[in-house]
């Protein structure tokens, strides 16, 4: 019981991390526009008005955001104050008690696909969803935003991808440290067990003597939520998105379950860890966007041409402070 709490207490460390991410703020004001883009991961004040259709990612600023999404995931455990201390403890408690439930909830889904053949091509299915269907299903949706000149849709697919890579970096980090045994390690003939081996004991086989990663926590479900997040965010408006969106990130996570892959608190974690991931790529945008728009309300003089009733006449576009 103590190695069970004691493991699950120091991967839950790294996730409650990333929930404390959004809480940041400026501790002092900026005296340039440069120190503005430093610190754009520390603004607290977003608005839905920050959103800038007009403000595109360009090259640059997708992995200066990427960048600024990767160093918040692995550097804010390091600057944890008493706050988040309390809200880590809660956080880890409510997994721990969680975890209790783990080998019942395996022994249910495992009855529930003995007396429901069709159960198991349907959750087989919708599990793939949650891997290399839904790079796919991103390049579709970023190709249609592109082809069709729908700038929301090509910059929150963008989105989706930053948030996709760093969720699915944490997961790998998380992987390593807690080197879970999944429920599938296990012969039919013996019982599962939830066991968390360590970051040291990464080269486990299986009953069949196969290589098997570690279950805590569940990247499909991760990378699911981290998406849908990102989209049903940025598509809030629109019921009918965050409903779709997370009913099929629900469904490849709880299919994680069923197809015996993974327990529920891995499942849970991962849930976690996509949602805070998306919100964080998703709030870091709309602070790369204000700073954006502030830099174009400067002082600034511009020239135009425009081609009215057979004459080009010439413009002087001035955007003041």
């Amino acid at each position: 019981m103590k190695k069970f709490v004691s493991s699950i207490l120091s991967v839950i460390f790294f996730l409650l991390s990333i929930h404390l991410i959004a809480q940041d703020s400026l501790n002092k004001d900026l005296v340039s526009h440069q120190q503005e883009k430093n610190q754009i991961a520390h603004s607290k004040q977003i608005y839905d008005s920050d959103f800038n259709e007009t403000t595109p990612l360009t090259f640059n600023s997708y992995f200066l955001l990427l960048g600024a999404n990767l160093n918040q995931e692995f550097t804010k455990p390091f600057h944890m104050r008493k706050k988040d201390w309390r809200n880590f403890g809660f956080f880890a408690g409510g997994i721990v008690a969680a975890g209790f439930a783990d080998k019942p909830i395996q022994k249910a889904a495992l009855n529930l696909r003995q007396q429901n053949s069709g159960l198991n091509s349907v959750s087989k299915l919708i599990s793939n969803m949650g891997g290399i269907y839904e790079v796919g299903a991103i390049a579709g949706l970023g190709a249609y935003g592109y082809i069709f000149k729908n700038e929301k849709l090509k910059t929150t697919t963008l989105l989706a991808t930053q948030s996709y890579i760093t969720a699915a970096a944490l997961s790998t980090v998380l992987k390593f440290l807690s080197g879970r045994t999944r429920p599938s390690f296990y012969n039919e003939n013996v019982e599962a067990e939830p066991r968390f081996t360590g970051p040291f004991n990464q080269s486990v086989r299986d009953y069949n003597g196969k290589k098997v990663n570690s279950s805590f926590p569940s990247g499909h479900t991760t990378v699911a939520f981290a998406v849908a997040t990102v989209y049903a965010s940025e598509y809030s408006n629109t019921v009918a998105v965050p409903l779709i969106a997370y009913t099929m990130a629900s469904l490849i996570g709880i299919s994680r379950i069923t197809e015996n892959m993974h327990w529920a608190t891995d499942v849970l974690a991962g849930a976690a860890i996509g949602f805070l991931s998306g919100k964080q790529a998703v709030k870091n945008y709309h602070r790369f966007a204000k700073f954006k728009n502030k830099e174009i309300k400067k002082d600034q003089l511009t020239f135009t041409l425009s081609y009215t009733y057979g004459h080009i006449q010439p413009g002087v576009v001035l955007h003041f402070r």
